[in-house]
């Protein structure tokens, strides 16, 4: 059966690296745009669906198709991936010496023998940062690694220096909650 990552990002491609199986990209296009009047978790789950729904339609036969959204929260603010630099720098001193969460969702659709499964399901982790000068902050940004990461940061990248610790699953922060995608996968692999 294949399997198929929805998803271009290197971190997802890390993680699935790690179950020791074959799988595929190709990569979801859908636009990433929220839906007024959804909750978080649903704005979140909606987007993973839209992600796999999209490379589900696309392909036939027996297939896992897997798609994943992040979202960095706090106080009810949802921190995508930032526009620019200054964005970034903004969104670093917002989320500077506190906490926030990260959700991930996660969509698995299995086309198997005929039959069709999905599973929608999301899972949160605390992130507690420590405090960062301005000039942490801009060097951090400057080093151009920010622009594609929700939040504007990466915990398993250089910046895990200012992460003081977290409250649930480590890969739910990196972006695809392994915990609960292995639990679906592992009947299939």
């Amino acid at each position: 059966m294949k399997i198929i990552l929805a998803s271009q990002s290197p971190r997802r491609k890390e993680l699935m690296d790690l179950l020791k199986i074959k799988y595929e990209i190709i990569p979801s296009k859908v636009e990433e745009t929220l839906e007024e009047g959804l909750p978080i978790t649903e704005q979140s789950k909606r987007l993973a669906y839209i992600k796999a729904k999209e490379i589900f339609n696309k392909t036939e036969g027996d297939r896992i198709i897997i798609g994943s959204d992040s979202m960095v929260i706090k106080d009810g603010k949802i921190y995508g991936k930032p526009k620019d630099e200054q964005d970034a720098i903004n969104m670093i001193r917002e989320l500077n010496n506190l906490s926030h969460k990260v959700i991930t969702s996660l969509c698995v659709m299995i086309q198997d023998k005929g039959q069709f499964k999905q599973y929608l399901d999301f899972d949160i982790a605390k992130v507690y940062l420590n405090y960062m000068t301005q000039d942490e902050i801009e060097k951090w940004v400057k080093e151009g690694k920010v622009l594609d990461k929700a939040g504007a940061y990466a915990i398993q990248s250089e910046f895990c220096v200012y992460v003081n610790k977290i409250e649930g699953n480590y890969t739910t922060i990196v972006g695809l909650p392994m915990h609960k995608l292995y639990d679906i996968l592992k009947k299939y692999i």
